[in-house]
């Protein structure tokens, strides 16, 4: 006959577990009881201690040497110990139908910060970004709100106005990047029971996907920037942009390019898009090489290196900015107007949109058609740009 005998102690309790990083990573350990039987062979009592594991993603630093390290350990500390007495409460809520105390509510930007200090995923950019814009809302929309904000604050109307304010200052999908990153946070919250409801339900961050916001350079202006050289200048960001801007491969996969990646024998560059790696079966790019791509890349080396030694994001864009100064181009250009560029140049040369779709490794025609709107507005601009017709 099986027994089952409940402990009474602090369920669950907060753990911690040394990564190989040197990272401790907290996680919650809930103990289910015990299971007792009598074993028919040797008529002993068999005893089954019954636990799980939750992990929590928050991660304290080893020996901390710097006021900001313990402070980032105290915050990610708190936060574990508020999750863990919200988890209590709803075990004991789905045994007794009761629940004792609520924990006190955590300031959603600290809680939001402390996230950001423990997401180790390649947008975090994009993720501090969201907190940044949406303290600045708060400063200038709900100012009693800007250094603290709890989570049952946090309701439908002012997600809705967030979304307004994101729309009236961000362009093309930056505003939607920032949403989703806001929205992933909310989500973690409700799953760890910080927040009881998503106050972002039903609100949607408009964004037209068929327009194309972003400068490209023409072919001439191509031309014009890899022809430009100035002292001082990073050899290798240069080599990498003009890379992208004959491939239309995105930054976040042009830094973790190698060797290994190059099939010289077939002259084909197959990589897996980080953008979508494991979660679309299309993430997988096969791009040609022609000899100046060949050249740009250069002869294997014996081991796998990457085959572009760049800086960080920053230090290559503010590279770009200067590059494109020195030649004299006016427009705003960033490392994704490369990508643009690619395409738009590509599809007024005659490549059809499926081929280009390919090319970008973009899972439908949905996401490719706003470079063909770019090509007919670029057509419309240069049938305009002829002197007046007086007939």
């Amino acid at each position: 006959m099986t027994k089952v005998v409940q402990k009474s102690k602090e369920n669950p309790k907060l753990q911690q577990s040394t990564l190989f990083d040197g990272r401790s990573s907290l996680y919650l350990e809930y103990y289910l009881g015990r299971t007792q039987w009598i074993d028919p062979e040797t008529e002993k009592i068999k005893v089954k201690h019954n636990r799980k594991k939750e992990y929590l993603n928050l991660y304290l630093i080893e020996n901390p040497r710097t006021p900001i390290e313990r402070q980032t350990n105290k915050q990610t500390l708190e936060l574990a110990k508020e999750i863990r007495i919200e988890k209590e409460q709803s075990l004991k809520k789905d045994k007794t139908g009761k629940r004792l105390f609520k924990a006190k509510g955590v300031n959603f930007l600290d809680y939001f910060q402390t996230y950001i200090d423990n997401y180790t995923k390649k947008d975090i950019r994009m993720m501090k970004g969201a907190l940044q814009r949406f303290k600045d809302f708060l400063k200038e929309d709900y100012p009693i709100y800007q250094n603290s904000i709890s989570s049952e604050q946090l309701s439908k109307d002012m997600i809705t106005d967030f979304v307004e304010y994101l729309e009236s200052k961000s362009t093309g999908e930056g505003a939607r990047g920032y949403f989703q990153r806001f929205k992933k946070v909310v989500k973690y919250a409700i799953e760890h029971d910080v927040m009881l409801k998503n106050p972002c339900n039903g609100v949607v961050c408009k964004v037209d996907e068929q327009a194309l916001r972003k400068d490209i350079l023409s072919m001439e202006e191509m031309t014009k920037l890899i022809g430009t050289t100035y002292k001082g200048q990073n050899p290798e960001i240069s080599r990498a942009f003009t890379f992208c801007l004959y491939t239309g491969i995105r930054f976040c996969d042009i830094v973790e390019l190698k060797y290994s990646d190059v099939d010289y024998s077939n002259r084909l560059l197959k990589f897996d898009q980080a953008k979508t790696k494991g979660h679309s079966a299309n993430s997988g790019v096969i791009i040609p090489l022609n000899d100046g791509l060949l050249k740009l890349i250069g002869d294997k080396p014996e081991k796998s290196y990457k085959i572009f030694s760049l800086p960080s994001h920053t230090m290559c864009l503010k590279a770009l900015r200067h590059w494109t100064g020195q030649a004299g181009i006016k427009k705003h250009i960033t490392w994704h107007c490369a990508r643009h560029s690619f395409a738009v140049n590509i599809l007024n040369n005659g490549a059809n949109i499926k081929t280009v779709a390919s090319l970008l490794g973009h899972s439908g025609l949905q996401h490719t058609e706003k470079y063909t709107r770019a090509v007919d507005s670029l057509k419309e601009a240069a049938i305009n740009s002829l002197p007046e017709l007086k007939y």
